[in-house]
């Protein structure tokens, strides 16, 4: 099941950056940001009273280089209605309602997906006075907020995460049939990648329509190995406009890896890896999910030396950094050169996801590493490990049981997850690494 998805609607400057960037606050002490990530992050997983949801702030999606026409906007707000649950409409107390959120809300109120209205900066009693105008725009759902300071957020957080389904959280299936996902921008080859590894008639079983309508899963089962390809290609090029190509690819994605357990990351060899593809490839990890690299359109790199792919492969872990330790396949969907290889890597990415370590074997390799390598002394305390356990979780994560928890810092717990991964094989999968009083 995909995860639930909230989009932030509203016309620019109404502070949906400043929202978004407060619901993912929340998740700082969980989610480091990890390095290659841009700044202004479109997408991403919020977590409120212990559920957690897939947010879109949809003002990431309009291009900032020329005016902002109202053709644009109505035509984000059409798609997010179209592909989210539920939807956020930010306004602003301080310029009052404009004709241009009467156009929004009129789209919007014919919606029959939830709509909650954020009446924003409304930070002081003149203005909470000047905020009752917007209950003219008929939605029963209105919240009183501030963006900035944080005030009001907390009900209407409350408010939606109340209509997320028990089994639509932005989290995992555990189901026997591994499923994979194909993801990337358009025209890296997803499509041509599908239709390459499925092209027999023969390997398809079953096609089950998928959530959304274009995202199709293709049961395969050929050479005694069977899995689902979740395909995103499907991206109705109704709008030719590049920023709705790139915001329906997106939203297509997110939905996807919800429902993968490994996810395809398909490269145009030629562009390499771009800032959204770093955000998909982070946005994957940061969800637990395997992660495969592929580099497609090899065979149209010219003059191929006979180290290119290794020179190729260092810059992008380079790219990818610090979570390297991911496959990378050099591969033509049109050729079909590696294609069943890269399904073998994904295959046994799976198999890395679900590894289970022996607590014996574990605390022998790891209480070694840590005699060998001593947390450094923090205040005057020597941080003292003395214990190490695999929890029962879907994404492998490890407790290492401490005097002082609080103390350890990121380069000693990647230096942990760095030995884990010389001793253990979970090359593909992300690790991740709690540390608990004892």
């Amino acid at each position: 099941m995909p995860g639930y998805t909230v989009a932030i609607v509203g016309r620019p400057n109404v502070g949906k950056s400043t929202f978004f960037n407060r619901l993912l606050e929340q998740r700082k002490a969980i989610v480091d940001d990890q390095s290659g990530v841009t700044r202004d992050r479109q997408y991403g997983v919020a977590e409120w009273t212990g559920k957690t949801f897939n947010v879109i702030d949809t003002g990431g999606f309009v291009d900032r280089s020329h005016d902002v026409f109202e053709k644009e906007i109505r035509k984000q707000v059409l798609i997010a209605l179209e592909e989210a649950d539920a939807l956020i409409f930010m306004t602003d107390t301080s310029t009052g309602i404009t004709d241009l959120d009467e156009a929004m809300a009129d789209l919007l109120r014919r919606s029959t997906k939830p709509v909650y209205l954020a009446v924003n900066k409304v930070d002081n009693p003149q203005r909470m006075l000047e905020a009752a105008e917007f209950y003219s725009l008929g939605f029963e759902n209105v919240f009183y907020l501030s963006a900035a300071s944080g005030s009001g957020t907390g009900e209407l957080l409350d408010a939606v995460v109340a209509a997320i389904p028990e089994d639509r959280q932005a989290g995992d299936d555990n189901d026997d049939v591994p499923k994979f996902a194909i993801i990337g921008q358009p025209n890296v080859g997803k499509s041509s990648l599908l239709n390459a590894l499925v092209g027999q008639e023969r390997t398809i079983v079953s096609d089950v329509a998928g959530t959304t309508r274009d995202t199709i899963h293709t049961h395969y089962n050929l050479f005694q190995k069977e899995f689902i390809l979740i395909d995103t290609a499907g991206i109705r090029r109704k709008q030719k406009v590049h920023e709705d190509l790139e915001f329906y690819s997106v939203i297509r994605a997110i939905k996807a890896m919800d429902e993968a357990d490994v996810c395809f990351l398909l490269l145009d060899a030629e562009k390499g890896i771009t800032a959204q593809d770093l955000s998909i490839f982070s946005l994957a990890a940061r969800k637990g999910k395997g992660i495969v690299v592929l580099v497609n359109k090899w065979d149209l790199v010219a003059n191929k030396a006979t180290n290119t792919a290794r020179d190729y492969e260092k810059q992008l872990k380079e790219r990818l950094a610090p979570f390297t330790d991911v496959p990378v396949l050099f591969i033509s969907a049109k050729e079909k050169t590696r294609i069943y290889q890269a399904m073998e890597k994904g295959l046994q990415v799976v198999e890395n996801r679900k590894r289970k370590i022996p607590t014996s074997q574990l605390n022998e390799v790891m209480l070694k590493a840590i005699a060998a390598y001593h947390p450094p002394v923090v205040r005057g305390n020597p941080v003292s490990i003395k214990y190490v356990t695999q929890l029962p979780t879907v994404v492998p994560s490890f407790a290492f049981f401490c005097n002082y928890p609080d103390d350890v810092k990121t380069p000693y717990r990647n230096y942990l997850e760095n030995k884990l991964r010389e001793s253990f094989d979970f090359s593909g999968v992300p690790v991740r690494i709690f540390f608990r009083k004892k």
